[in-house]
């Protein structure tokens, strides 16, 4: 049996393991014990990660016998912290830099605290209860905050991939089901015109609007990218001339995805003139928010989304600008009815006659079945800290982007494509007299230095076919200075290598004519 201080006692056939009235004390000592260790390793964290390689990782996990279970929870937190935590990356760091992951709000971490015992599943009313209307007011407040009107309706998701699928996915069922002969996809599959169906965004989308279109059946070709403008959005003369293509070529579009943050860039699309354009083809007009989405907390930026209350669907990260757990996302819509092309009823969980009792049962407009209820992280955020708190929180490190683009546009050795729209910096080390291939080279080496010798943790993309480096900015705890840092290792390091090339006499000059 689990005793309160984590030891194992003789076991007996009650399952003493499982968390319930019995196990409260046990589980309330266990518990005390994780928090601990969590609390001293982020305590003594001094990078934002160890450096450690695949392969060293790979080899600590193949050691461990999952068949031989150590009995108490001291050895296997002290196993746990040597696999996992000494080697995590530690996303709270002022110098992680990389990805669109946030340092979290400790209201966010409470509430999981909260709901991961009580494990709520918010498919069915009969399983959550006040959970759902918990969930369903947040989806009322982000659609009055987005402008989406009083029939708006929506759900929380796994993330912005899920949240694109439904968006499209309900965009090529609305298609079908406008169609005179064809009963619908839900009942009867694609249309025979399925082949001819295009979805069109811009040339740097997300990634999972190709994804999307392949599990939708409609195959990555039905994803017509295009061009943008010199500030990475997309051009609206261009996507008229798309449209028109599209005409002429007896295509049928049925979606336009505009982004409101591009996840290299930042960019946020011209929403009010592609809505326009929507509006003119009768085109379904969906918008990928899951970075810009934290502007609807922003009192000083809220303007840049001007047009996103156009929308038919909303794309909405939590987990990214509104410094959420992950995961904890949502999707809405302007029209609550456009829901009812993700809604089956099964007799032994939502069957129709409760949907027509008015059973708010979430599961009706979800892609998932069993749902966590990561609303409460939300909930409980916006309940202690408030919206203008996470907005003040994301304008600081928007703020923080422009300081950066300012100081490297002043350094000679560095490149900076854009003047950021939001929080990420795209920029290369650029010393004179090395060729593309060689800075491709050089850019490469410095990000997987910094990684190996713990100092920073930052991004990489392709712009052009040619690599550059990436700041992503979430961390309202970040700096100037430590961003200085870390240019100043890039130099080192780039230095360093640009010696080893030099000393073992590999051609990486530009030839002198």
């Amino acid at each position: 049996m689990i005793q309160p201080d984590g030891t194992c006692g003789r076991p007996t056939r009650h399952a003493p393991a499982l968390f319930n009235a019995r196990h409260a004390e046990a589980y309330w000592q266990q518990a005390t014990r994780c928090v601990d260790l969590v609390r001293r390793k982020v305590g003594s964290v001094e990078r934002p990660f160890s450096g450690a390689r695949p392969e060293e990782l790979r080899a600590l996990i193949a050691a461990i016998d999952l068949d031989a279970p150590l009995g108490e929870l001291r050895p296997a937190l002290e196993e746990l912290e040597r696999v996992y935590l000494d080697d995590a990356v530690y996303f709270h760091h002022p110098r992680y830099v990389a990805h669109l992951n946030c340092p979290i709000v400790l209201p966010g971490i409470l509430a999981e605290t909260i709901l991961s015992p009580i494990n709520s599943s918010l498919d069915t009313f009969d399983q959550s209860a006040g959970g759902t209307y918990i969930e369903q007011s947040l989806i009322d407040w982000t659609a009055s905050r987005i402008g989406l009107g009083q029939d708006a309706d929506g759900v929380f998701t796994s993330g912005g991939t899920q949240s694109n699928l439904m968006a499209l996915m309900i965009a090529r069922d609305h298609h079908g089901a406008s169609l005179d002969d064809h009963g619908g996809n839900k009942h009867e599959g694609l249309p025979a015109d399925y082949r001819r169906l295009r979805i069109l965004g811009s040339e740097v989308s997300h990634f999972s609007l190709q994804k999307s279109a392949a599990i939708l059946g409609l195959g990555y070709q039905a994803v017509m990218p295009v061009a943008c403008d010199a500030h990475y959005r997309l051009d609206p003369a261009v996507l008229k001339a798309r449209l028109e293509e599209c005409v002429a070529m007896d295509l049928i579009p049925i979606a336009v995805v505009a982004t409101a943050g591009t996840t290299d860039f930042g960019s946020i699309d011209p929403l009010e003139e592609i809505a326009a354009l929507c509006q003119q083809h009768g085109i379904w007009l969906h918008v990928d928010a899951a970075f810009g989405g934290g502007l609807l907390c922003s009192r000083r930026y809220r303007h840049r989304l001007a047009g996103i209350e156009q929308a038919d669907s909303v794309t909405i990260d939590y987990h990214k600008t509104f410094f959420q757990p992950v995961s904890c996302s949502a999707f809405l819509v302007r029209r609550r009815s456009d829901l009812r092309h993700v809604t089956y009823h099964a007799d032994y969980l939502n069957p129709l006659c409760q949907a027509e009792a008015g059973t708010p049962d979430q599961v009706n407009k979800s892609l998932q079945t069993t749902k966590r209820f990561d609303a409460l992280k939300l909930w409980l955020t916006l309940r202690i800290m408030g919206a203008d708190a996470l907005g003040e929180m994301f304008e600081r490190v928007i703020d923080l982007a422009g300081e950066a683009h300012a100081e490297l546009a002043r350094h000679p050795d560095f490149e900076v494509l854009l003047d950021p729209p939001m929080s990420t910096l795209v920029f290369r080390y650029r010393p004179a007299g090395l060729t593309d291939a060689a800075l491709d080279d050089l850019n490469a080496h410095v990000r997987s230095a910094l990684s190996r010798h713990g100092e920073a943790v930052i991004a990489a993309t392709r712009v052009g076919g040619r690599r550059y480096l990436k700041f992503t900015l979430l961390n309202p705890d970040t700096r100037l200075d430590d961003l200085t840092a870390i240019v100043e290792r890039i130099v080192h390091h780039g230095r360093d290598w640009c010696e080893a090339q030099t000393q073992s006499q590999v051609p990486t000059r530009a030839a002198v004519s």
